[in-house]
């Protein structure tokens, strides 16, 4: 069964193309600056339709025609409170993507249209959303709701969302395996230009770090993370900043960024080797965050069996992993240096033996885990009966 994953951003669109239920993909793809001025990719549908080219085209095509696409299986940022898992696209879950443009306006207007376009493009595939805020709608309302007045979440929606839920689900379920325990207490660290922890009980996600939108919370490659809501309103008041350079600067000028000089951890790391001390405060910043998230969760969790660092820093930066895990003895967490540097693509435990809590770095892998919940989707409907 060959299903496309589509993972479009505002200017652009990666896709891959499993043959489920095989894990590794047939072929994938980047279709960049779509929409900018220069371009030849105009918009999506230009986008969708260059990547049908790359999928039939050639001596050994990985498709013969639109139709050998059993599925298209969209990442949609945004599901508000009306979508806990994937959902097959009607036009009713379309209007409602359509009513969260406003939570997600770099985002959910780009999966929309490229919805509109897959299905005039794969006209006999079923079209999947997969939701990024889905797997945190199992979070009570202690954990949600904002400490103001009920009417701005009954009328506005404002409430905690959450994000990267679908890595967190994917590297969540691979550490249970691993452990051989389906009740696990995991904390997710996901690390890469965005950044979020969650905490995760029995496969359920139980917090998460970001909110209304995806800035609260941890430090990130340009977003500040958390910051007191007072600076805002001092900024506005006395220096006569607008919304749109408030967003600027907390969204696109902040965090790493902000601080080191560059959004780039990598970058960080030449400029610390340098003597460059905001390089070192960018660190000291960021470590700093993750830890005390770590302490929080464990107490929401009342204990924890396992971290999981996952995404480009999470997976590949052992001195962000070795700062965050260490001085937490107590807590039971004890990673090993060693383990630590060694680089591997698999899931490896890079805790110290004897450590109550493992420390586990896991590759994490959205586009598959959207694959493989529209593969259990297509097979719990009738949709394939008979194909």
């Amino acid at each position: 069964m060959k299903i496309l994953v589509i993972n479009s951003g505002s200017s652009s669109l990666k896709y891959q193309l499993f043959e489920m239920p095989g894990k590794i993909p047939l072929t994938s793809g980047l279709v960049e600056r779509i929409g900018e001025r220069g371009s030849v990719v105009p918009n999506h549908r230009a986008a969708l339709e260059q990547v049908l080219d790359q999928l039939s085209e050639g001596e050994e095509p990985f498709i013969e025609s639109p139709d050998d696409i059993m599925a298209v299986g969209h990442r949609v940022v945004h599901g508000g409170e009306a979508f806990s898992d994937a959902a097959m696209i009607t036009d009713k879950v379309k209007q409602q993507i359509r009513k969260l443009f406003s939570l997600a306006p770099l985002h959910n207007p780009a999966n929309y249209s490229c919805i509109e376009v897959a299905e005039e493009t794969f006209p006999k595939a079923v079209q999947i959303a997969v939701f990024d805020t889905a797997f945190h709608q199992s979070i009570l309302q202690q954990a949600y709701r904002y400490a103001i007045p009920r009417s701005y979440y009954e009328d506005y929606g404002i409430r905690v969302y959450g994000f990267h839920g679908t890595s967190h689900k994917y590297v969540s379920e691979q550490a249970a395996l691993w452990l051989d325990k389906p009740d696990a207490k995991l904390i997710s660290i996901h690390l890469g230009n965005g950044c979020s922890m969650a905490a995760i009980d029995k496969g359920r996600s139980i917090d998460t770090t970001m909110g209304f939108g995806p800035l609260s919370g941890l430090m990130m490659g340009t977003r500040s993370g958390d910051i007191d809501p007072s600076v805002i309103f001092h900024l506005m008041e006395h220096s006569g900043y607008t919304l749109e350079q408030l967003s600027k600067l907390l969204n696109k000028q902040s965090g790493l960024l902000g601080v080191g000089g560059t959004g780039d951890m990598r970058d960080i790391r030449q400029r610390i080797e340098e003597g460059n001390e905001e390089a070192r405060l960018a660190v000291d910043l960021y470590v700093y965050r993750i830890k005390k998230f770590i302490g929080a969760y464990t107490a929401v969790l009342n204990g924890v069996d396992a971290l999981i660092f996952t995404a480009g820093v999470g997976e590949n930066d052992a001195a962000i992993r070795a700062l965050s895990c260490s001085n937490l003895d107590y807590l039971g967490i004890k990673i090993d240096p060693a383990k630590n540097t060694v680089r591997d693509k698999m899931l490896r435990d890079i805790s110290l033996d004897g450590s109550r809590v493992r420390i586990l770095v896991i590759p994490t892998n959205e586009e598959y885990e959207i694959a493989s919940q529209c593969y259990k989707m297509l097979n719990q409907s009738s949709v394939i009966e008979g194909k």
